[in-house]
């Protein structure tokens, strides 16, 4: 804003630098010299101009700070429909596990056969495990690893006799697990010391 007025106060300046320099004009039939005002057309056609230039970038930058408005809004909403609907994939293959679950549940009820009962529950936990794996679910193996703390919490140390097992997980109170390749739980492990 301050170069336009800047410009102006210049072209004011010009106007009247070019008034003082007018050319005496002669007119036909008289001896007599007359001062001519300088061509006032040129300056008023270049602050036109430059009234132009400034409404054309307030409108572009009007066009602009709009379409971001837009562009915000858009992705706010995409963004918050992604966060309510990111487990509905896992959700939805989970669905079928927990018929399976309410169909043992069923047979639990009706039947008194504990080998055939066992064997139907074993069928839901395999199913859950691989729908889980489906969707890059891995468990962590930690028993008889070395103890690392990027990828185990320890809960207690417990004296070992072999010199082995010394340093190593000697028992897992909680599964770790990755997805895709990340460490989403850390295992809850006894270390051997």
């Amino acid at each position: 804003m301050g170069d336009i007025c800047n410009n102006m106060k210049t072209m004011e300046e010009k106007d009247i630098d070019l008034t003082e320099q007018a050319q005496p004009v002669q007119n036909e039939g008289e001896n007599s010299t007359e001062i001519a005002p300088a061509e006032e057309a040129a300056p008023l056609s270049e602050l036109d101009q430059l009234k132009a230039d400034l409404a054309d970038q307030k409108d572009k930058y009007l066009r602009l700070m709009a379409e971001f408005e837009n562009f915000r809004r858009r992705t706010a909403k995409e963004r918050l429909d992604l966060i309510q609907t990111a487990g509905k994939d896992v959700i939805v293959s989970m669905l079928e596990v927990m018929d399976d679950c309410d169909r043992a549940e069923k047979q639990l009820n009706s039947a008194d056969d504990i080998a055939l009962q066992r064997e139907g529950i074993q069928l839901v936990f395999n199913k859950v495990r691989s729908t889980l794996q489906a969707r890059g679910l891995t468990a962590m193996e930690s028993v008889d690893k070395d103890f690392n703390v990027e990828l185990h919490e320890a809960i207690t140390e417990i004296p070992v006799t072999d010199n082995a097992k010394k340093g190593k997980v000697v028992d897992e109170v909680t599964k770790g697990y990755f997805l895709n390749d990340k460490i989403i739980r850390f295992a809850k492990v006894v270390v051997g010391k």
